[in-house]
């Protein structure tokens, strides 16, 4: 199965990717992933990549889309793939429409996680993270059995700088601006599912799980 997930800041995609990796057995392919792993092995594509890096600049287009359709053709991919972050934009959608067809692994659905606005601000604003482990709580949730310091390491947990009601609406405005023109091209080809992604975690996965069900 070749999925795409796709979905604004908050909307659940980290956990429905995990669902989606167990139900299937495929890997988890994103971009940040792909260019922290090809700048840490020095690959010829990694090296490219940390040059504009360095210099403070994004990595170009041709760059990112060799590194995936290397991906594409590693053994793990053989049963599908879950893509996550790519492609972001109209030009990448086009650009690896070729490549998938190339490589014979062409998106069979795309998953568009939806989620108003009002829930996506109580989601963010109220996310606190361990600044040494990662691991995820919110104030309207579980916030660690000692609350306010994480279960896994037992550090203090903090609020991301960037977890504001100023930066959803950034984050949102450029969603918009790029992400949406990507779903509007796979929509003309009849592959997005829009899911209700307000709602629980399981009810939301139960509608992900229908869908895929009906594709495979």
């Amino acid at each position: 199965m070749n999925i795409l997930i796709m979905g604004p800041a908050g909307s659940g995609k980290g956990t429905m990717s995990e669902k989606i990796l167990e139900l299937y057995d495929i890997p988890h392919i994103s971009t940040g992933d792909m260019l922290r792993e090809n700048v840490r092995n020095n690959t010829e594509l990694g090296i490219k990549a940390k040059e504009y890096m360095d210099a403070g600049h994004l990595v170009p287009d041709d760059v990112i889309n060799a590194m995936v359709e290397k991906r594409l053709q590693e053994p793990d991919c053989e049963k599908g793939y879950l893509l996550d972050g790519y492609p972001r934009t109209l030009v990448q959608a086009e650009t690896f429409a070729e490549i998938s067809d190339r490589v014979q692994k062409p998106i069979e659905a795309v998953i568009a996680l939806e989620v108003g606005f009002e829930e996506l601000e109580k989601r963010i604003t109220g996310r606190r993270i361990c600044p040494k482990c990662g691991a995820i709580y919110h104030v309207n949730g579980h916030m660690g059995n000692k609350y306010g310091y994480c279960d896994v390491c037992g550090t203090e947990l903090v609020q991301r700088r960037d977890d504001t009601v100023e930066q959803l609406k950034v984050r949102m405005d450029e969603y918009e601006a790029s992400t949406k023109p990507v779903i509007d091209y796979y929509s003309g080809k009849g592959l997005v599912h829009k899911i209700d992604a307000s709602v629980p975690a399981d009810e939301v996965f139960a509608q992900v799980k229908e869908v895929l069900g009906k594709v495979a």
